[in-house]
């Protein structure tokens, strides 16, 4: 009779433990499912090929950039080493946040500044969300008289500026093919033409497709809806490839935009998309990642 009674109380918290224990995995299992699971590395980088992407830097994540840009002219024979005529913008990029991240840069071309802050909003998640959406605002100053399109933004600094809104909308569809859209709005402070809109509206469509190890192909285009009137100008369109190296990002495209900011590449691109001087550019980007924050690279 003693050992009936010590096997039965082995039974019963044997049975109680295993309650218990399966109780516990069930809390787990719930809580694991209400966790949101988001998809990773829509886009690489900060930038598609020409434009943003909705990626933001990690936190405490600084980004020096050097954006290049090469083409010949068609009426001249000066062709130096590479190209005959090359625009550069030098950036530094930080991320306070996970979401949020700021930037300064300067284009040699035209003698731009620009800076902007990024702030994404949702992230794409695998079971809910479809959508990672960021929303961007851009200013700029432009000190000298543009080289490629004649354009005189006036003798002030406040007439010198410009200002682009975008909502950047991006979808991961497949483990290596994402899209994105970006509507675009840019103001200009002032026009030297009467004729010529202040406000611009355009819609930017770019998409990248994983081709193996750390290699992507990478394109973009943007459609100004309102163009300048005074002169002819065309949409901007890239094609490249992306190469990531660790901490390095290699960015190299074919375009017809020789412009590096916003508002100069989107609605003042001189040139339609051929293998033509002048209309044949070739772009070449060098990103350094720094991290300042313990723990974040795995």
């Amino acid at each position: 009779m003693k050992y009936n009674i010590y096997i039965l109380f082995l039974a019963l918290a044997y049975f109680g433990n295993c309650t218990h224990a399966q109780s516990l995995l069930d809390e787990l299992n719930q809580e694991y499912t209400n966790t949101p699971q988001y998809e990773i590395a829509v886009f690489k980088s900060t930038r598609i090929s020409i434009g943003h992407s909705t990626k933001t830097l990690q936190k405490g994540v600084l980004e020096i950039g050097a954006r290049n840009r090469f083409w010949n002219l068609s009426d001249e024979d000066i062709q130096s080493f590479i190209a005959d005529k090359m625009s550069t913008r030098f950036s530094l990029e930080y991320s306070i946040t996970d979401r949020f991240t700021f930037g300064v840069g300067a284009t040699t071309l035209d003698g731009i500044f620009d800076s902007f802050i990024k702030y994404k909003l949702v992230r794409q998640q695998k079971k809910g969300f479809p959508f990672s959406l960021t929303i961007l605002q851009n200013a700029s100053y432009q000190s000298k008289d543009s080289e490629i399109n004649d354009i005189h933004q006036g003798d002030t600094f406040i007439n010198r500026l410009a200002f682009t809104s975008q909502v950047l909308v991006s979808r991961k569809i497949t483990s290596r093919f994402s899209v994105q859209l970006s509507p675009t709005f840019i103001h200009r402070v002032s026009s030297t033409f009467e004729e010529d809109p202040s406000n611009h509206f355009a819609l930017g469509v770019g998409g990248r497709y994983k081709i193996g190890g750390h290699i992507s192909l990478v394109s973009e285009y943007y459609h100004l809806f309102n163009p300048l009137k005074s002169r002819d100008t065309y949409n901007a369109f890239a094609l490249g490839v992306n190469w990531e190296l660790s901490d390095v990002m290699l960015q190299f495209q074919i375009t017809n935009t020789q412009g590096i900011e916003e508002n100069n590449f989107i609605t003042q691109t001189p040139n339609n998309f051929n293998f033509k001087d002048e209309n044949f550019v070739f772009g070449f980007t060098g990103i350094f990642i720094l991290h300042f924050r313990n723990g974040l690279k795995k």
